[in-house]
């Protein structure tokens, strides 16, 4: 038998074992069913959810909104129609368009911003991103099978050791996007989404970059919409956002990027050699409480450091117990700094503080989600993250003396009126300080939290208002209370960063979308 008689040999025995090992209904989604009957058709199939997954991709954009309000009308429930979009996201783009992924990270936020909401206004902001993620499926070409980037992929041949992350990590540094998928479908065939999961960490830990990180997770979260037979879908997208991402540092300028990547102060050197100083795979997680005094000193020290440093800082703390909770709060609060201390006034939806706070919580949540190792070595990736961007930094956050002198009343109504004017003169000063008043009086974070929304739907946010909405709401409800009013205050700023603009910096906008959804709704 030749050698490629019996790669074609190996593939379809491995077919048949992983039938008989994860059911049919698994193997379906991860593209591995029954056929071999449909090799003629490489296309990802969606079971009962299809209708809604191609709907989703192949109505014109400018008919979809009244078909989705329909099917609601029909009963069809909203987490139903994000899991299908999706679905429909991942198979079109697999991770791998800018504006595409995006979408993808911004429809769970949407979907849980839409439970805060009266009941009639609640689809406002799942209407919005669906538009978003149609148009973009149909403006980039997407809409058919043909150009969907994600098919179905048959497991590696077995050779040896069974595939692992360090498997996926390897081929994504080769830029091999068949084999790092390959070798994927392998892990994922086990029916385990949570040990797939894990190996996927040691790819996201390769490299720091706010939409790796992000993505990765929330399409881990997105499983609690989808449903956990979904799980090889939506997580080879981050397969091959890590592989692109590798090819185009390569194409740009292969010998830097190389230097880059094998320099001491690298994370793919950094991470590596803390986790061996420090002994942390070994060691059993700490449970040592910090104070505030301590979480707040962690917190500048990762700010004020450099990467290689935050990143010791972090694994020293763990090696001598601290809780990773505290740990993380301490990253979170570094990100939040950069974002308040930011002396630019520009819009804010892809600044620097918004990115660090994104991956930040995104870091947190995996480090919670994944097993031992992946939870230390999150952690530490978090903190090298963060840090290394203090240059051109206020040395006290937002709000400053001089703008809380302008916040003169304590009634809560009046100073959410403040705020409000202020984020619609795109006053990110006095935002700050109405929202950072308003909490010092003790006043309920609701109020707040109803205003930021109102504007995260009816706003572009340069794309990223409904996860950072998501993100805000998520940091707020675990840090303690000393710091917790910091991440609103930042929430008021970039709102008020961004009213008005669209992606492109143009100023006189709402979100695409957003009218005709409120006609259709009949809200306001």
């Amino acid at each position: 038998m030749n050698q490629t008689s019996r790669r074609n040999f190996m593939a379809d025995v491995g077919k048949g074992m992983l039938l008989a090992s994860v059911g049919s209904a698994l193997a379906s989604e991860m593209g591995l069913a029954t056929g071999m009957a449909a090799e003629a058709s490489k296309g990802l199939n969606f079971g009962s959810l299809e209708p809604l997954v191609s709907l989703m991709q192949q109505t014109p954009s400018d008919k979809l909104l009244p078909v989705v309000v329909k099917e609601i009308q029909k009963g069809t429930e909203l987490k139903t129609l994000v899991a299908a979009a999706a679905l429909a996201n991942a198979r079109a783009f697999g991770g791998q368009d800018y504006i595409g992924f995006h979408t993808f990270m911004a429809l769970v936020p949407a979907w849980h911003m839409s439970k805060e909401l009266p009941e009639a206004q609640r689809p406002l902001p799942v209407l919005k991103v669906l538009y978003r993620n149609t148009w973009r499926i149909q403006d980039s070409g997407h809409q058919d099978h043909e150009h969907e980037t994600l098919h179905q992929i048959a497991a590696a041949e077995p050779a040896g050791a069974a595939p692992t992350g360090e498997t996926v990590r390897e081929c994504s540094r080769k830029v091999d996007f068949d084999s790092a998928e390959q070798a994927f479908a392998a892990i994922s065939a086990k029916g385990q989404p949570g040990e797939a999961f894990n190996h996927l960490q040691y790819a996201m830990q390769d490299e720091v970059d706010v939409h790796r990180v992000v993505l990765a997770w929330r399409a881990w979260d997105t499983l609690n919409v989808t449903g956990m037979e979904h799980a090889h879908t939506l997580l080879r997208q981050s397969v091959r956002y890590c592989v692109q991402s590798e090819k185009y540092q390569c194409e740009r300028d292969k010998p830097a990027h190389e230097a880059r990547v094998n320099s001491i102060s690298h994370v793919r050197n950094v991470l590596p050699k803390l986790l061996d100083q420090y002994q942390l795979v070994s060691k059993p997680m700490g449970t040592r409480r910090m104070d505030d005094a301590w979480v707040e000193s962690m917190s500048n020290t990762i700010v004020t450091s450099n990467r290689e440093r935050a990143a010791d800082a972090v694994a020293a703390a763990l090696a001598d117990g601290v809780s990773p909770d505290d740990v993380g709060e301490a990253i979170s609060l570094a990100a939040n700094s950069l974002l308040l201390r930011d002396t630019a006034a520009r819009t804010h939806g892809d600044s620097k503080g918004v990115h660090a706070s994104d991956s930040a919580n995104a870091w947190r949540h995996i480090a919670q989600a994944s097993n031992h190792r992946n939870a230390v070595a999150s952690l530490i990736v978090g903190a090298y993250h963060t840090a290394g961007q203090g240059g051109d930094l206020h040395k006290q956050p937002l709000p400053f003396a001089d703008h809380l002198e302008k916040i003169t009343t304590e009634d809560p109504a009046a100073i959410l009126k403040q705020a409000e004017g202020a984020i619609r003169e795109n006053n990110q000063t006095l935002a700050c300080a109405a929202v950072h008043r308003y909490g010092q009086l003790g006043h309920a974070p609701r109020g707040v939290f109803d205003l930021m929304l109102k504007y995260a739907i009816s706003e572009d946010g340069r794309l990223h208002a409904e996860k950072y909405y998501r993100t805000v709401s998520e940091e707020f409800a675990t840090l303690r209370s000393a710091f917790k009013w910091r991440e609103l205050t930042a929430l008021a700023r970039v709102t008020a960063s961004s009213f008005a603009y669209d992606r492109l910096d143009k100023h006189g906008f709402r979100a695409p979308g957003y009218d005709e959804a409120c006609k259709l709704l009949g809200v306001s």
